[in-house]
């Protein structure tokens, strides 16, 4: 039993590539989703052993379809419908980012007033 052809968008989206199918077809109108360096449309049928290349906010990805899945199922799932061909200086490049960035601790001097600075506020306003 042969299911329809697979959209563009709704593949992207259901191997986790994207958080929502509006977010797939919005990346593809953009031309952020290419096929041998040709942006492609969110409507383009998927078949097994295409290559896209995918920017996301994240990461810049080159998978290939492996397999077609036509409805969102959980990542350890999802990672088995493609194989990432993505670079490893891009991944490098992803870790040392997230590396730098985080610390654990929230910025001080952001965020809500303390109670000391909260009286502080008072008195000068006269409350």
């Amino acid at each position: 039993m042969e299911k329809e052809k697979l959209r563009l968008d709704k593949y992207l989206w259901s191997i986790r590539l994207f958080k929502t199918r509006t977010a797939a077809s919005v990346a593809c109108e953009k031309g952020k989703v290419k096929m041998k360096d040709e942006s492609v449309k969110a409507s383009r049928g998927v078949k097994v052993g295409d290559e896209y290349e995918v920017k996301t906010v994240e990461k810049k990805w080159l998978i290939k379809v492996v397999e077609l899945l036509y409805s969102r199922v959980q990542y350890s799932e999802a990672i088995k419908f493609y194989e990432d061909h993505t670079p490893p200086e891009e991944v490098e490049r992803i870790a040392s980012q997230s590396a730098s960035f985080y610390s654990g601790k929230r910025l001080s001097k952001i965020g809500r007033p303390t109670k000391k600075e909260r009286r502080n506020l008072d008195d000068f306003i006269g409350d």
